[in-house]
């Protein structure tokens, strides 16, 4: 019986300490599970604007309105070729004198900064494209056709497909801009610099999608500090297919910057397969045209993931640039007047036995 109360007492002993441990911790407010060090999380940008999915379609429609476009701007290409060892080459910025009309027009000539010496000329009318290269050595002089459905190798600097662009990260350098610029469809620009409108759905037979999305990202803020980050509120608008049977297809997803106000930030565009094929960003509207017609994106930003490159293309003046101007198809025409060597990407398919869209 003794043992027995003392096995007892011994217990109690044992117990006494955590017993008394876990009554300090809870008359003490929980501490045990409370704050004791605040930590810096990015900020949620407010207000955050309310909207329907018909607003977000009249936004987009109302920048699809616009006919055409000619003015001056900037331009950087960057080369992202070596991206998956974290290489990425940045080209000296270029003054550009850009012309675009829909549906599908385009004439960019993009020259030496400072003394307006032309790099190279480009133009596409909607289906097919045409490259002239004006400067650098005889084996980066060309004029390149092609048709804009088509899909090309890239190109190297002496007209041959570039099978291993890796091998080749140690001669990139500033004078193979020229050679970057040759293998630059600009139709890609047309796409991106001139929406397209959102057709009417019982026309179209596309469907549309809202949702909302909250991405962490730099602040980019006049005032914002160094390397501070912020969450922005987006609504997300998809647009995608409506067969009779099988899949839907993903064709456009389209991002809405929220914070007080609704704004076109983004537009991503899809293959059939579903990949990316362009995804391009819109800043800092303004005025354009000496009445301040219509308010426009003056910074773009154009990333192609699958042809390895990026384009930044800035309006030096959006006040003085001429909107909805008629021009004559004739204007998009480019010829090789400077007899330079032809590049046919078409003939060149057609010779290994690739059929041309």
């Amino acid at each position: 019986m003794l043992n027995s109360i003392t096995v007892q007492l011994r217990a109690r002993s044992r117990l006494l300490p955590l017993t008394l441990m876990l009554v300090a911790t809870f008359a003490g407010g929980c501490s045990l599970f409370g704050t004791h060090k605040k930590v810096q999380v990015p900020q949620l940008l407010t207000p955050l604007r309310e909207t329907g999915r018909a607003q977000l379609i009249t936004e987009v429609n109302r920048l699809a309105s616009v006919r055409s476009l000619h003015g001056k701007v900037d331009i950087i290409f960057e080369d992202t070729s070596f991206a998956e060892s974290g290489i990425a080459e940045k080209y000296r910025q270029a003054d550009g004198q850009l012309t675009l009309q829909k549906p599908g027009n385009i004439y960019l000539i993009i020259q030496v900064p400072f003394i307006a010496k032309d790099i190279a000329q480009m133009t596409s009318n909607g289906e097919t494209f045409r490259v002239a290269v004006l400067q650098g050595d005889d084996k980066y002089r060309r004029f390149v056709k092609g048709t804009n459905s088509a899909t090309y190798e890239k190109l190297d600097i002496d007209g041959q497909s570039q099978d291993n662009a890796k091998s080749k990260k140690g001669l990139m350098n500033a004078k193979e801009t020229v050679n970057a610029l040759s293998n630059l469809r600009p139709q890609h620009l047309t796409d991106a610099l001139m929406i397209s409108s959102i057709p009417e759905t019982a026309q179209s037979g596309l469907g549309y999608a809202r949702s909302e999305y909250y991405q962490e990202e730099p602040d980019t803020r006049p005032r914002a500090k160094v390397g501070s980050r912020v969450v922005r509120g987006y609504y997300l608008l998809d647009e995608f297919s409506q067969p009779s049977g099988g899949e839907a297809r993903l064709l456009r997803r389209f991002w809405f910057d929220r914070v007080s106000g609704i704004r076109l930030a983004r537009i991503q565009s899809f293959d059939p397969q579903g990949l990316l094929i362009t995804d391009v960003a819109y800043w800092d509207e303004k005025p354009f045209g000496e009445s301040g017609q219509v308010q426009l994106p003056s910074r773009i930003e154009i990333t192609r993931p699958h042809d390895h490159y990026k384009l930044s293309i800035a309006y030096q003046s959006p006040e003085v640039v001429e909107v909805n101007r008629e021009f004559n198809p004739e204007a998009f025409v480019l010829e090789n007047r400077w007899q330079l060597p032809d590049v046919d990407l078409d003939a060149r398919q057609r010779a290994q036995g690739v059929p041309t869209p």
